[in-house]
């Protein structure tokens, strides 16, 4: 006889609904709190009215995990305009670039602060909200989760044969032999237990629900590291010319920009000299020209009396001083270029770095003479020359000025002279590897075309009229280094790698609960029943029920075949149900 068709027989026929009632509230006790989720999320009655219950009502949606959510993809969506439109923090000349493009819209993004998008009002809201939002949600689940931890499982509902899944035989052993051995069989599985009555309660998978909290926490981990990041962190680039130093200093920088609360006393003491840089490229085959490595050998000095040290620094192989990282991100070449007056004086000697156009180093940039120089006449005057160099000339004839390779095969240098005024002196700020030639006039040839020339390494241009002499000197190499600081990417690390391991922990650790009961049957013979529920339909719950059936089936085998003592005891059962009728 099945175990449904015994338990209705053993039923009174006239048992009332109060009864009916009962193992369904001991049914339900047994799954409950197979979850940690707030009890504010469960639905209840009205949260009254007024100023107060208008407060409470608004802080039960604020920190629901579903608001959580919403708020986590709003800031997620509102990263986006920082990532399409250029930003103050980050780079001023793209900024000016994209009004002079986008002049109709440029009101409306100043409005809505789309230049400045990661310290405008709206976002800095989402994410306060959201940071409180988490806070809200793990707090009344972490308390929670502590009481189930301390708690004990439930004991077995009187109808095991009503759970997900469900096993049951007979065996000569006793209750308490039964009892005991399903203890320590599921102790050693690493379920935590208690004993009732007649049964054995069991539960596992606590570390579920934990991995949802940690997940949770890492989210405001990741959050606070941002922040502080964000209002700490500092940033700068710095071109060295090979022989030349840095010293980390704000001065020294070609361009920095830092978080709100940084201050430059923050700047962590030490300096580098550029003593070498080398580099290699692909000489033959369809990736000629790409580069295998970039090196670059420095002298460095942690402190302000620090001993020298021999350091190299590589892509994606920084150099670490005091949580700064200085990057290795460029190179190229500088022309070393003299320039003499008309009675013969040195007035410019330098090496000017020139900014590449291409991968094969194609470059451009401008040599500024501000002073010291003067015309024929005597009358102090400015120089500037457009230049375009390039390491691998192709040669004459053979098409216009630009790089076949990017190593020193055929290095060239052409020229553009012009005088006057460079406007450096205006107090405006200038582009270093441009020439501003609005109140400048460009020299003239015999035949009154425009002054250039194309020269090697120890030409000599001479300008017209007698008024100077401009020679190519030599080339140096120069690198560009990024020194950046960012005080919160440790902590965002962690946060990542904890947010990972709780997502994954939610995901895959299954909470459950078994429990064991064995009672004296009429016939002499111990009845045991195992049955498991779990906090959603698996098909491991079934699975890992048969597997410590069987294990236990082991210690307390079935009993002999026999008569059905279910059978036998029926007339006895219904005359007793008769009598107490």
């Amino acid at each position: 006889m099945s175990t449904t068709d015994k338990a209705s027989t053993e039923a009174p026929h006239d048992a009332p609904d109060t009864e009916a009632s009962a193992e369904a509230s001991a049914e339900a006790a047994a799954g409950a709190q197979l979850s940690t989720a707030p009890l504010e999320d469960a639905p209840g009655g009205p949260v009254g009215i007024g100023v107060l219950g208008w407060a409470r009502w608004f802080w039960r949606q604020l920190t629901s995990m579903r608001v959580a959510l919403i708020l986590l993809f709003m800031l997620s969506l509102a990263s986006i305009p920082g990532s399409l439109i250029p930003q103050n923090q980050v780079d001023l000349m793209k900024v000016a670039a994209w009004k002079k493009e986008h002049a109709s819209w440029v009101g409306v993004a100043e409005k809505l602060q789309l230049f400045d998008v990661y310290s405008s009002v709206w976002f800095s809201a989402i994410y306060l909200l959201l940071f409180i939002s988490l806070i809200g949600c793990i707090l009344p689940r972490s308390w929670q989760f502590v009481g189930q931890l301390t708690g004990r499982p439930p004991a077995a509902p009187k109808r095991l044969d009503r759970m997900p899944a469900y096993t049951t035989w007979r065996t000569d052993s006793s209750p308490d032999e039964v009892l005991s051995a399903a203890r320590g069989l599921l102790g050693r599985r690493r379920f935590r237990t208690d004993t009732g009555t007649g049964s054995v309660s069991a539960e596992k998978g606590y570390l579920r629900e934990a991995g949802n909290l940690i997940f949770h926490v890492a989210l405001i981990v990741m959050l606070i590291a941002f922040a502080w990041g964000q209002y700490f962190k500092s940033e700068g680039g710095k071109l060295v010319l090979r022989g030349k130093g840095f010293s980390n200093t704000l001065t020294q920088y070609d361009d920095f920009k830092s978080g709100g609360l940084f201050d430059s006393d923050d700047l962590p003491p030490f300096s580098f000299t550029l003593d070498k840089f080398d580099a290699t490229f692909e000489r033959t085959g369809p990736q000629r020209g790409t580069p295998r490595d970039f090196k670059a050998y420095v002298t460095f000095s942690d402190g302000a009396h620090g001993a020298p040290q021999k350091r190299e620094i590589q892509v994606n192989k920084p150099l670490e001083v005091d949580g700064s990282k200085v990057y290795l991100l460029g190179h190229g070449y500088a022309p070393v270029i003299s320039v003499t007056d008309s009675t013969g004086k040195v007035v410019y000697k330098d090496a000017v770095p020139m900014l590449p156009q291409d991968a094969n180093l194609t470059s451009t940039g401008a040599i500024k003479v501000t002073d010291g120089f003067k015309d024929k006449d005597g009358k102090a005057t400015q120089l500037g020359f457009a230049a375009m160099f390039v390491p691998s000339f192709a040669g004459e004839g053979e098409g216009t000025m630009f790089s076949q390779f990017p190593e020193l095969d055929e290095p060239r240098l052409a020229l553009n002279a012009w005088h006057g005024s460079l406007g450096v002196d205006s107090g405006l700020p200038q582009n270093v590897y441009q020439l501003n030639t609005s109140k400048m006039e460009q020299f003239k040839d015999e035949s009154g075309n425009p002054f250039a020339k194309r020269m090697a390494v120890g030409d000599t241009m001479e300008l017209p009229g007698g008024q100077g002499t401009v020679k190519f000197e030599g080339i140096e190499r120069w690198a560009t280094f990024s020194i950046t600081h960012q005080p919160g990417a440790g902590l965002a690390l962690a946060g990542a790698i904890a947010a990972i391991a709780g997502l994954a922990g939610s995901l895959f650790i299954q909470r459950r609960r078994i429990w064991v009961r064995a009672v004296r049957g009429k016939d002499g013979t111990t009845v045991v029943e195992m049955a498991g529920l779990g906090r959603s339909e698996s098909a491991k719950l079934p699975e890992e029920l048969a597997v410590l059936a069987g294990a236990l089936h082991e210690r307390a085998p079935g009993a002999a075949p026999g008569a059905d003592p279910d059978t036998e005891t029926e007339p006895a059962e219904e005359e007793a149900e008769g009598e107490r009728a």
